[in-house]
């Protein structure tokens, strides 16, 4: 029998653990069991949680979306130019939480996922979706071709992450978040020529 009040606990240990075993294995080929082990609980425990590995793969996504969402926030709020709120999302995107080699791999393992798990693809969607409209927020007022330049620089951070896990070695949040703004003053530089 579970003991009361442990559950939230030991969720959020078997969401740390699915993290550390995803970017330990470099995917999803991962068991429960061995979610279970590095979080410290039995694999039957787990189960009773999750139900099933998607399930687990879900709820960590759950987990780093809301932290995403919570980081992008905080830093969004901060920012006191449309400008400063353009960098605030870039920053929280490959922040220390969301970009570290483990956290990268767990994204690009739910990436896949999407595509066989309409409960992964929704929540996809509600990051996309969710990141546009916080970039839109600044680029309407920044951009001449908000929508496109929203799309632009979300396909950069994806594709930043997707090469971040091909590359051997630890994640540079820094060159990323360089490049990203790089890319974004000079696309803001170019419309201003026009």
């Amino acid at each position: 029998m579970p003991k009361l009040g442990m559950e939230p606990i030991r969720r959020r240990a078997l969401i740390d653990a699915a993290i550390a075993e995803i970017g330990a294995k470099g995917g999803l080929d991962v068991t429960v069991g061995q979610i279970a082990k590095r979080a410290g609980v039995s694999a039957a425990l787990a189960h009773h949680y999750f139900g099933n590995k998607q399930q687990i793969l879900i709820e960590t996504m759950r987990h780093l979306l809301r932290e995403f969402n919570a980081i992008a926030k905080r830093r969004m709020r901060a920012g006191q130019t449309p400008r400063e709120r353009l960098s605030a999302i870039v920053e929280a995107s490959f922040g220390v939480e969301q970009f570290s080699d483990a956290t990268v791999a767990t994204w690009l393992a739910f990436y896949a996922e999407t595509r066989k798990s309409s409960e992964a693809y929704t929540l996809l969607n509600v990051y996309t979706r969710r990141l546009r409209s916080n970039l839109l927020h600044s680029l309407r007022q920044l951009s001449q071709r908000p929508e496109d330049t929203a799309e632009m620089i979300g396909a950069l951070i994806d594709g930043l992450y997707i090469r971040q896990s091909l590359r051997p070695g630890p994640a540079s949040p820094k060159d990323a978040i360089r490049l990203v703004e790089t890319f974004i003053d000079n696309l803001l530089i170019a419309e201003r020529a026009r």
